[in-house]
């Protein structure tokens, strides 16, 4: 896997993934940004809402559950003090779908946390406390 990131202009960077994707991302303005795009770590939060978001749509549909749709809100806490890591991050999905049988969803949940997410599983293995629940929206 390959990336590339170059920056454009006082804290604005475009960030190019190696299958052809790009995104800006910006600093605040306090710190020298005009705010046109995702901070670093907001884009690594949203990079392991994406992976375990991914996880259990991907376990419950080879489950043949009816999901019609997934959202995971994500919640993090970070450090006061440099470097200013992730301390705490907590996961919320919510599942939509028809028929839904609730020991499957959260068998996923479990599933992408403790085996199959390997974004929150190397953040968890570097001290970030994680955890998830889930609600099930019967369509």
């Amino acid at each position: 896997m390959k990336a590339r990131v170059k920056w454009v202009e006082e804290a604005t960077f475009v960030a190019e993934s190696g299958s052809g994707h790009a995104v800006v991302m910006d600093g605040p303005p306090d710190l020298g940004g005009r705010n046109l795009g995702v901070r670093p770590m907001e884009m690594l939060l949203l990079g392991m809402g994406g992976c375990t978001a991914f996880d259990v749509i991907h376990i419950l549909k080879k489950g043949r559950q009816q999901v019609t749709d997934c959202v995971a809100e994500l919640e993090a806490e970070r450090a006061d003090e440099d470097p200013k890591i992730f301390t705490k991050i907590h996961v919320h999905f919510m599942v939509k779908g028809k028929d839904l049988d609730e020991k499957r969803v959260a068998r996923a949940v479990e599933l992408s946390a403790e085996k199959y997410c390997s974004a929150s599983i190397m953040l968890a293995n570097g001290g970030v406390e994680i955890s998830h629940d889930y609600e099930i929206i019967q369509e």
